[in-house]
C-alpha cells in the first residue's frame, strides 16, 4: 500500500521549504522522482532538497543541457537528473548512459521528468507531483512506494499538522 500526502504552497519559498523538510529525512541511495509541467516547480523543490541535505542550494539549477549534474559536500551527494530530453528512451539506452550508477549509488538521487525512467527500474522511491494551483500556488503530492518511504511520509505529515 502507498502512502501519499498533499501540500499547497504559496510561494516559491514555501515550495523550497518543504524540499528541505523532505531532504532532512532522506539517505544516501534514496530516490525522488519529480514529475509536473515545465515551470511547475521541480527544479525549485529539488533546491529545497539539496538544503536539507546539507547542500548549497543556491548551486542547483535545471540540468536539462547537462543530464546530470552532481552536487557534493562533506558526506552528501545529491544527483540532480533531468530526463526531459530523454523520453522515448528504452532500458537498454538508459544502462548505456550509467543512470543506474547514480540511482543506485551513494547519494540521493532527484530524477525530474521521472516517468520517462523505465517503469521496472525502481521498486521504491518517493514521487513528488507538482500542478499548478491559483495564482503562484502549487499542489505537491508526495507518493510513497516502499516502506522506507512510507516513513518520509509520516514523518512529515507529523512535522507539517504541529
Amino acid at each position: 500500500m502507498n502512502a501519499s500526502l498533499t501540500v499547497r504552497t504559496c510561494s516559491p519559498e514555501q515550495t523550497r521549504a518543504l524540499g528541505r523538510e523532505v531532504g532532512r529525512r532522506l539517505w544516501l541511495g534514496a530516490v525522488v522522482g519529480l514529475e509536473g509541467d515545465l515551470g511547475a516547480g521541480k527544479t525549485c523543490f529539488v533546491k529545497g532538497l539539496a538544503v536539507g541535505l546539507g547542500l548549497d542550494g543556491e548551486e542547483i539549477a535545471s540540468p536539462t543541457f547537462t543530464l546530470i549534474a552532481e552536487h557534493y559536500r562533506e558526506g552528501a551527494a545529491l544527483f540532480h537528473i533531468d530526463l526531459y530530453r530523454l523520453e522515448g528512451l528504452g532500458a537498454e539506452d538508459m544502462e548505456e548512459l550509467g543512470l543506474e550508477e547514480y540511482l543506485f549509488g551513494r547519494g540521493v538521487s532527484a530524477v525530474e521528468w521521472f516517468r520517462f525512467l523505465p517503469a521496472d527500474l525502481l521498486e521504491e522511491y518517493l514521487l513528488v507531483s507538482i500542478r499548478f494551483g491559483p495564482a503562484d500556488a502549487r499542489v505537491i503530492t508526495l507518493t510513497a512506494y516502499g516502506g522506507l518511504y512510507r516513513g518520509v511520509i509520516r514523518q512529515l505529515g507529523e512535522h507539517l499538522s504541529c
